[in-house]
């Protein structure tokens, strides 16, 4: 088990990133599943899949604390933070009612903001990626207006479409590593 840190420590940037995407990809489909499930009124499965796709994102929370910790550790945690409650909200929403009252978005919308400026600051990514972020973040947090059910399959396209190219670009691309290993030797 200690060789298996140990290994994991050493493990290149490019291939950290890559499993951080590979995260990602299990979170939408695990969330996919989720939604398939309670939409055909199988409740209690789509509870029990939507607990690990909160899993997923959680594990994808400290995946990008990690990642993003070269560029600014303080911002880096306060994403983490904000993640965290929502998934800890998102997970209690589908056990207790009264949960259900504070929407996840709240704590996803500044997520996804902090995240977007975190990737536009880094050295590493795609400046698109962290611009495409911002966005999501926005909207997702424009979905708690009462605009959101005249926009909400502009949102959720948004959505999809920055969430989605991040996920995508770390699985196929990862990051620079050298320019990673430049800016944490900086931080």
């Amino acid at each position: 088990m200690r060789k298996m840190i140990e290994q994991a420590a050493e493990a290149s940037p490019r291939f950290k990133a890559r499993i951080t995407g590979v995260v990602y990809l299990l979170y939408f489909l695990t969330a996919i599943f989720a939604g398939f499930l309670s939409g055909r009124r199988l409740v209690v499965f789509g509870n029990a899949a939507n607990l690990v796709a909160y899993t997923f994102y959680l594990v994808l929370t400290l995946l990008f604390y990690f990642m993003f910790k070269p560029v600014n550790r303080y911002i880096s945690f306060i994403a983490a933070l904000f993640s965290l409650a929502g998934c800890v909200i998102g997970a209690l929403g589908l056990f207790y009612p009264a949960a259900s009252r504070i929407n996840p978005l709240v704590f996803f919308g500044p997520y996804c903001l902090l995240i977007g400026y975190l990737i536009f600051r880094s050295a590493f990514l795609p400046r698109v990626l962290g611009v495409l972020m911002v966005l999501a973040g926005l909207g997702w947090l424009a979905f708690l207006s009462p605009l959101a059910s005249y926009l909400s399959s502009y949102i959720e396209a948004l959505g999809i479409l920055a969430e989605g190219s991040l996920m995508l670009w770390l699985i196929v691309m990862g990051v620079n590593s050298q320019r990673w290993r430049e800016q944490a030797g900086t931080a």
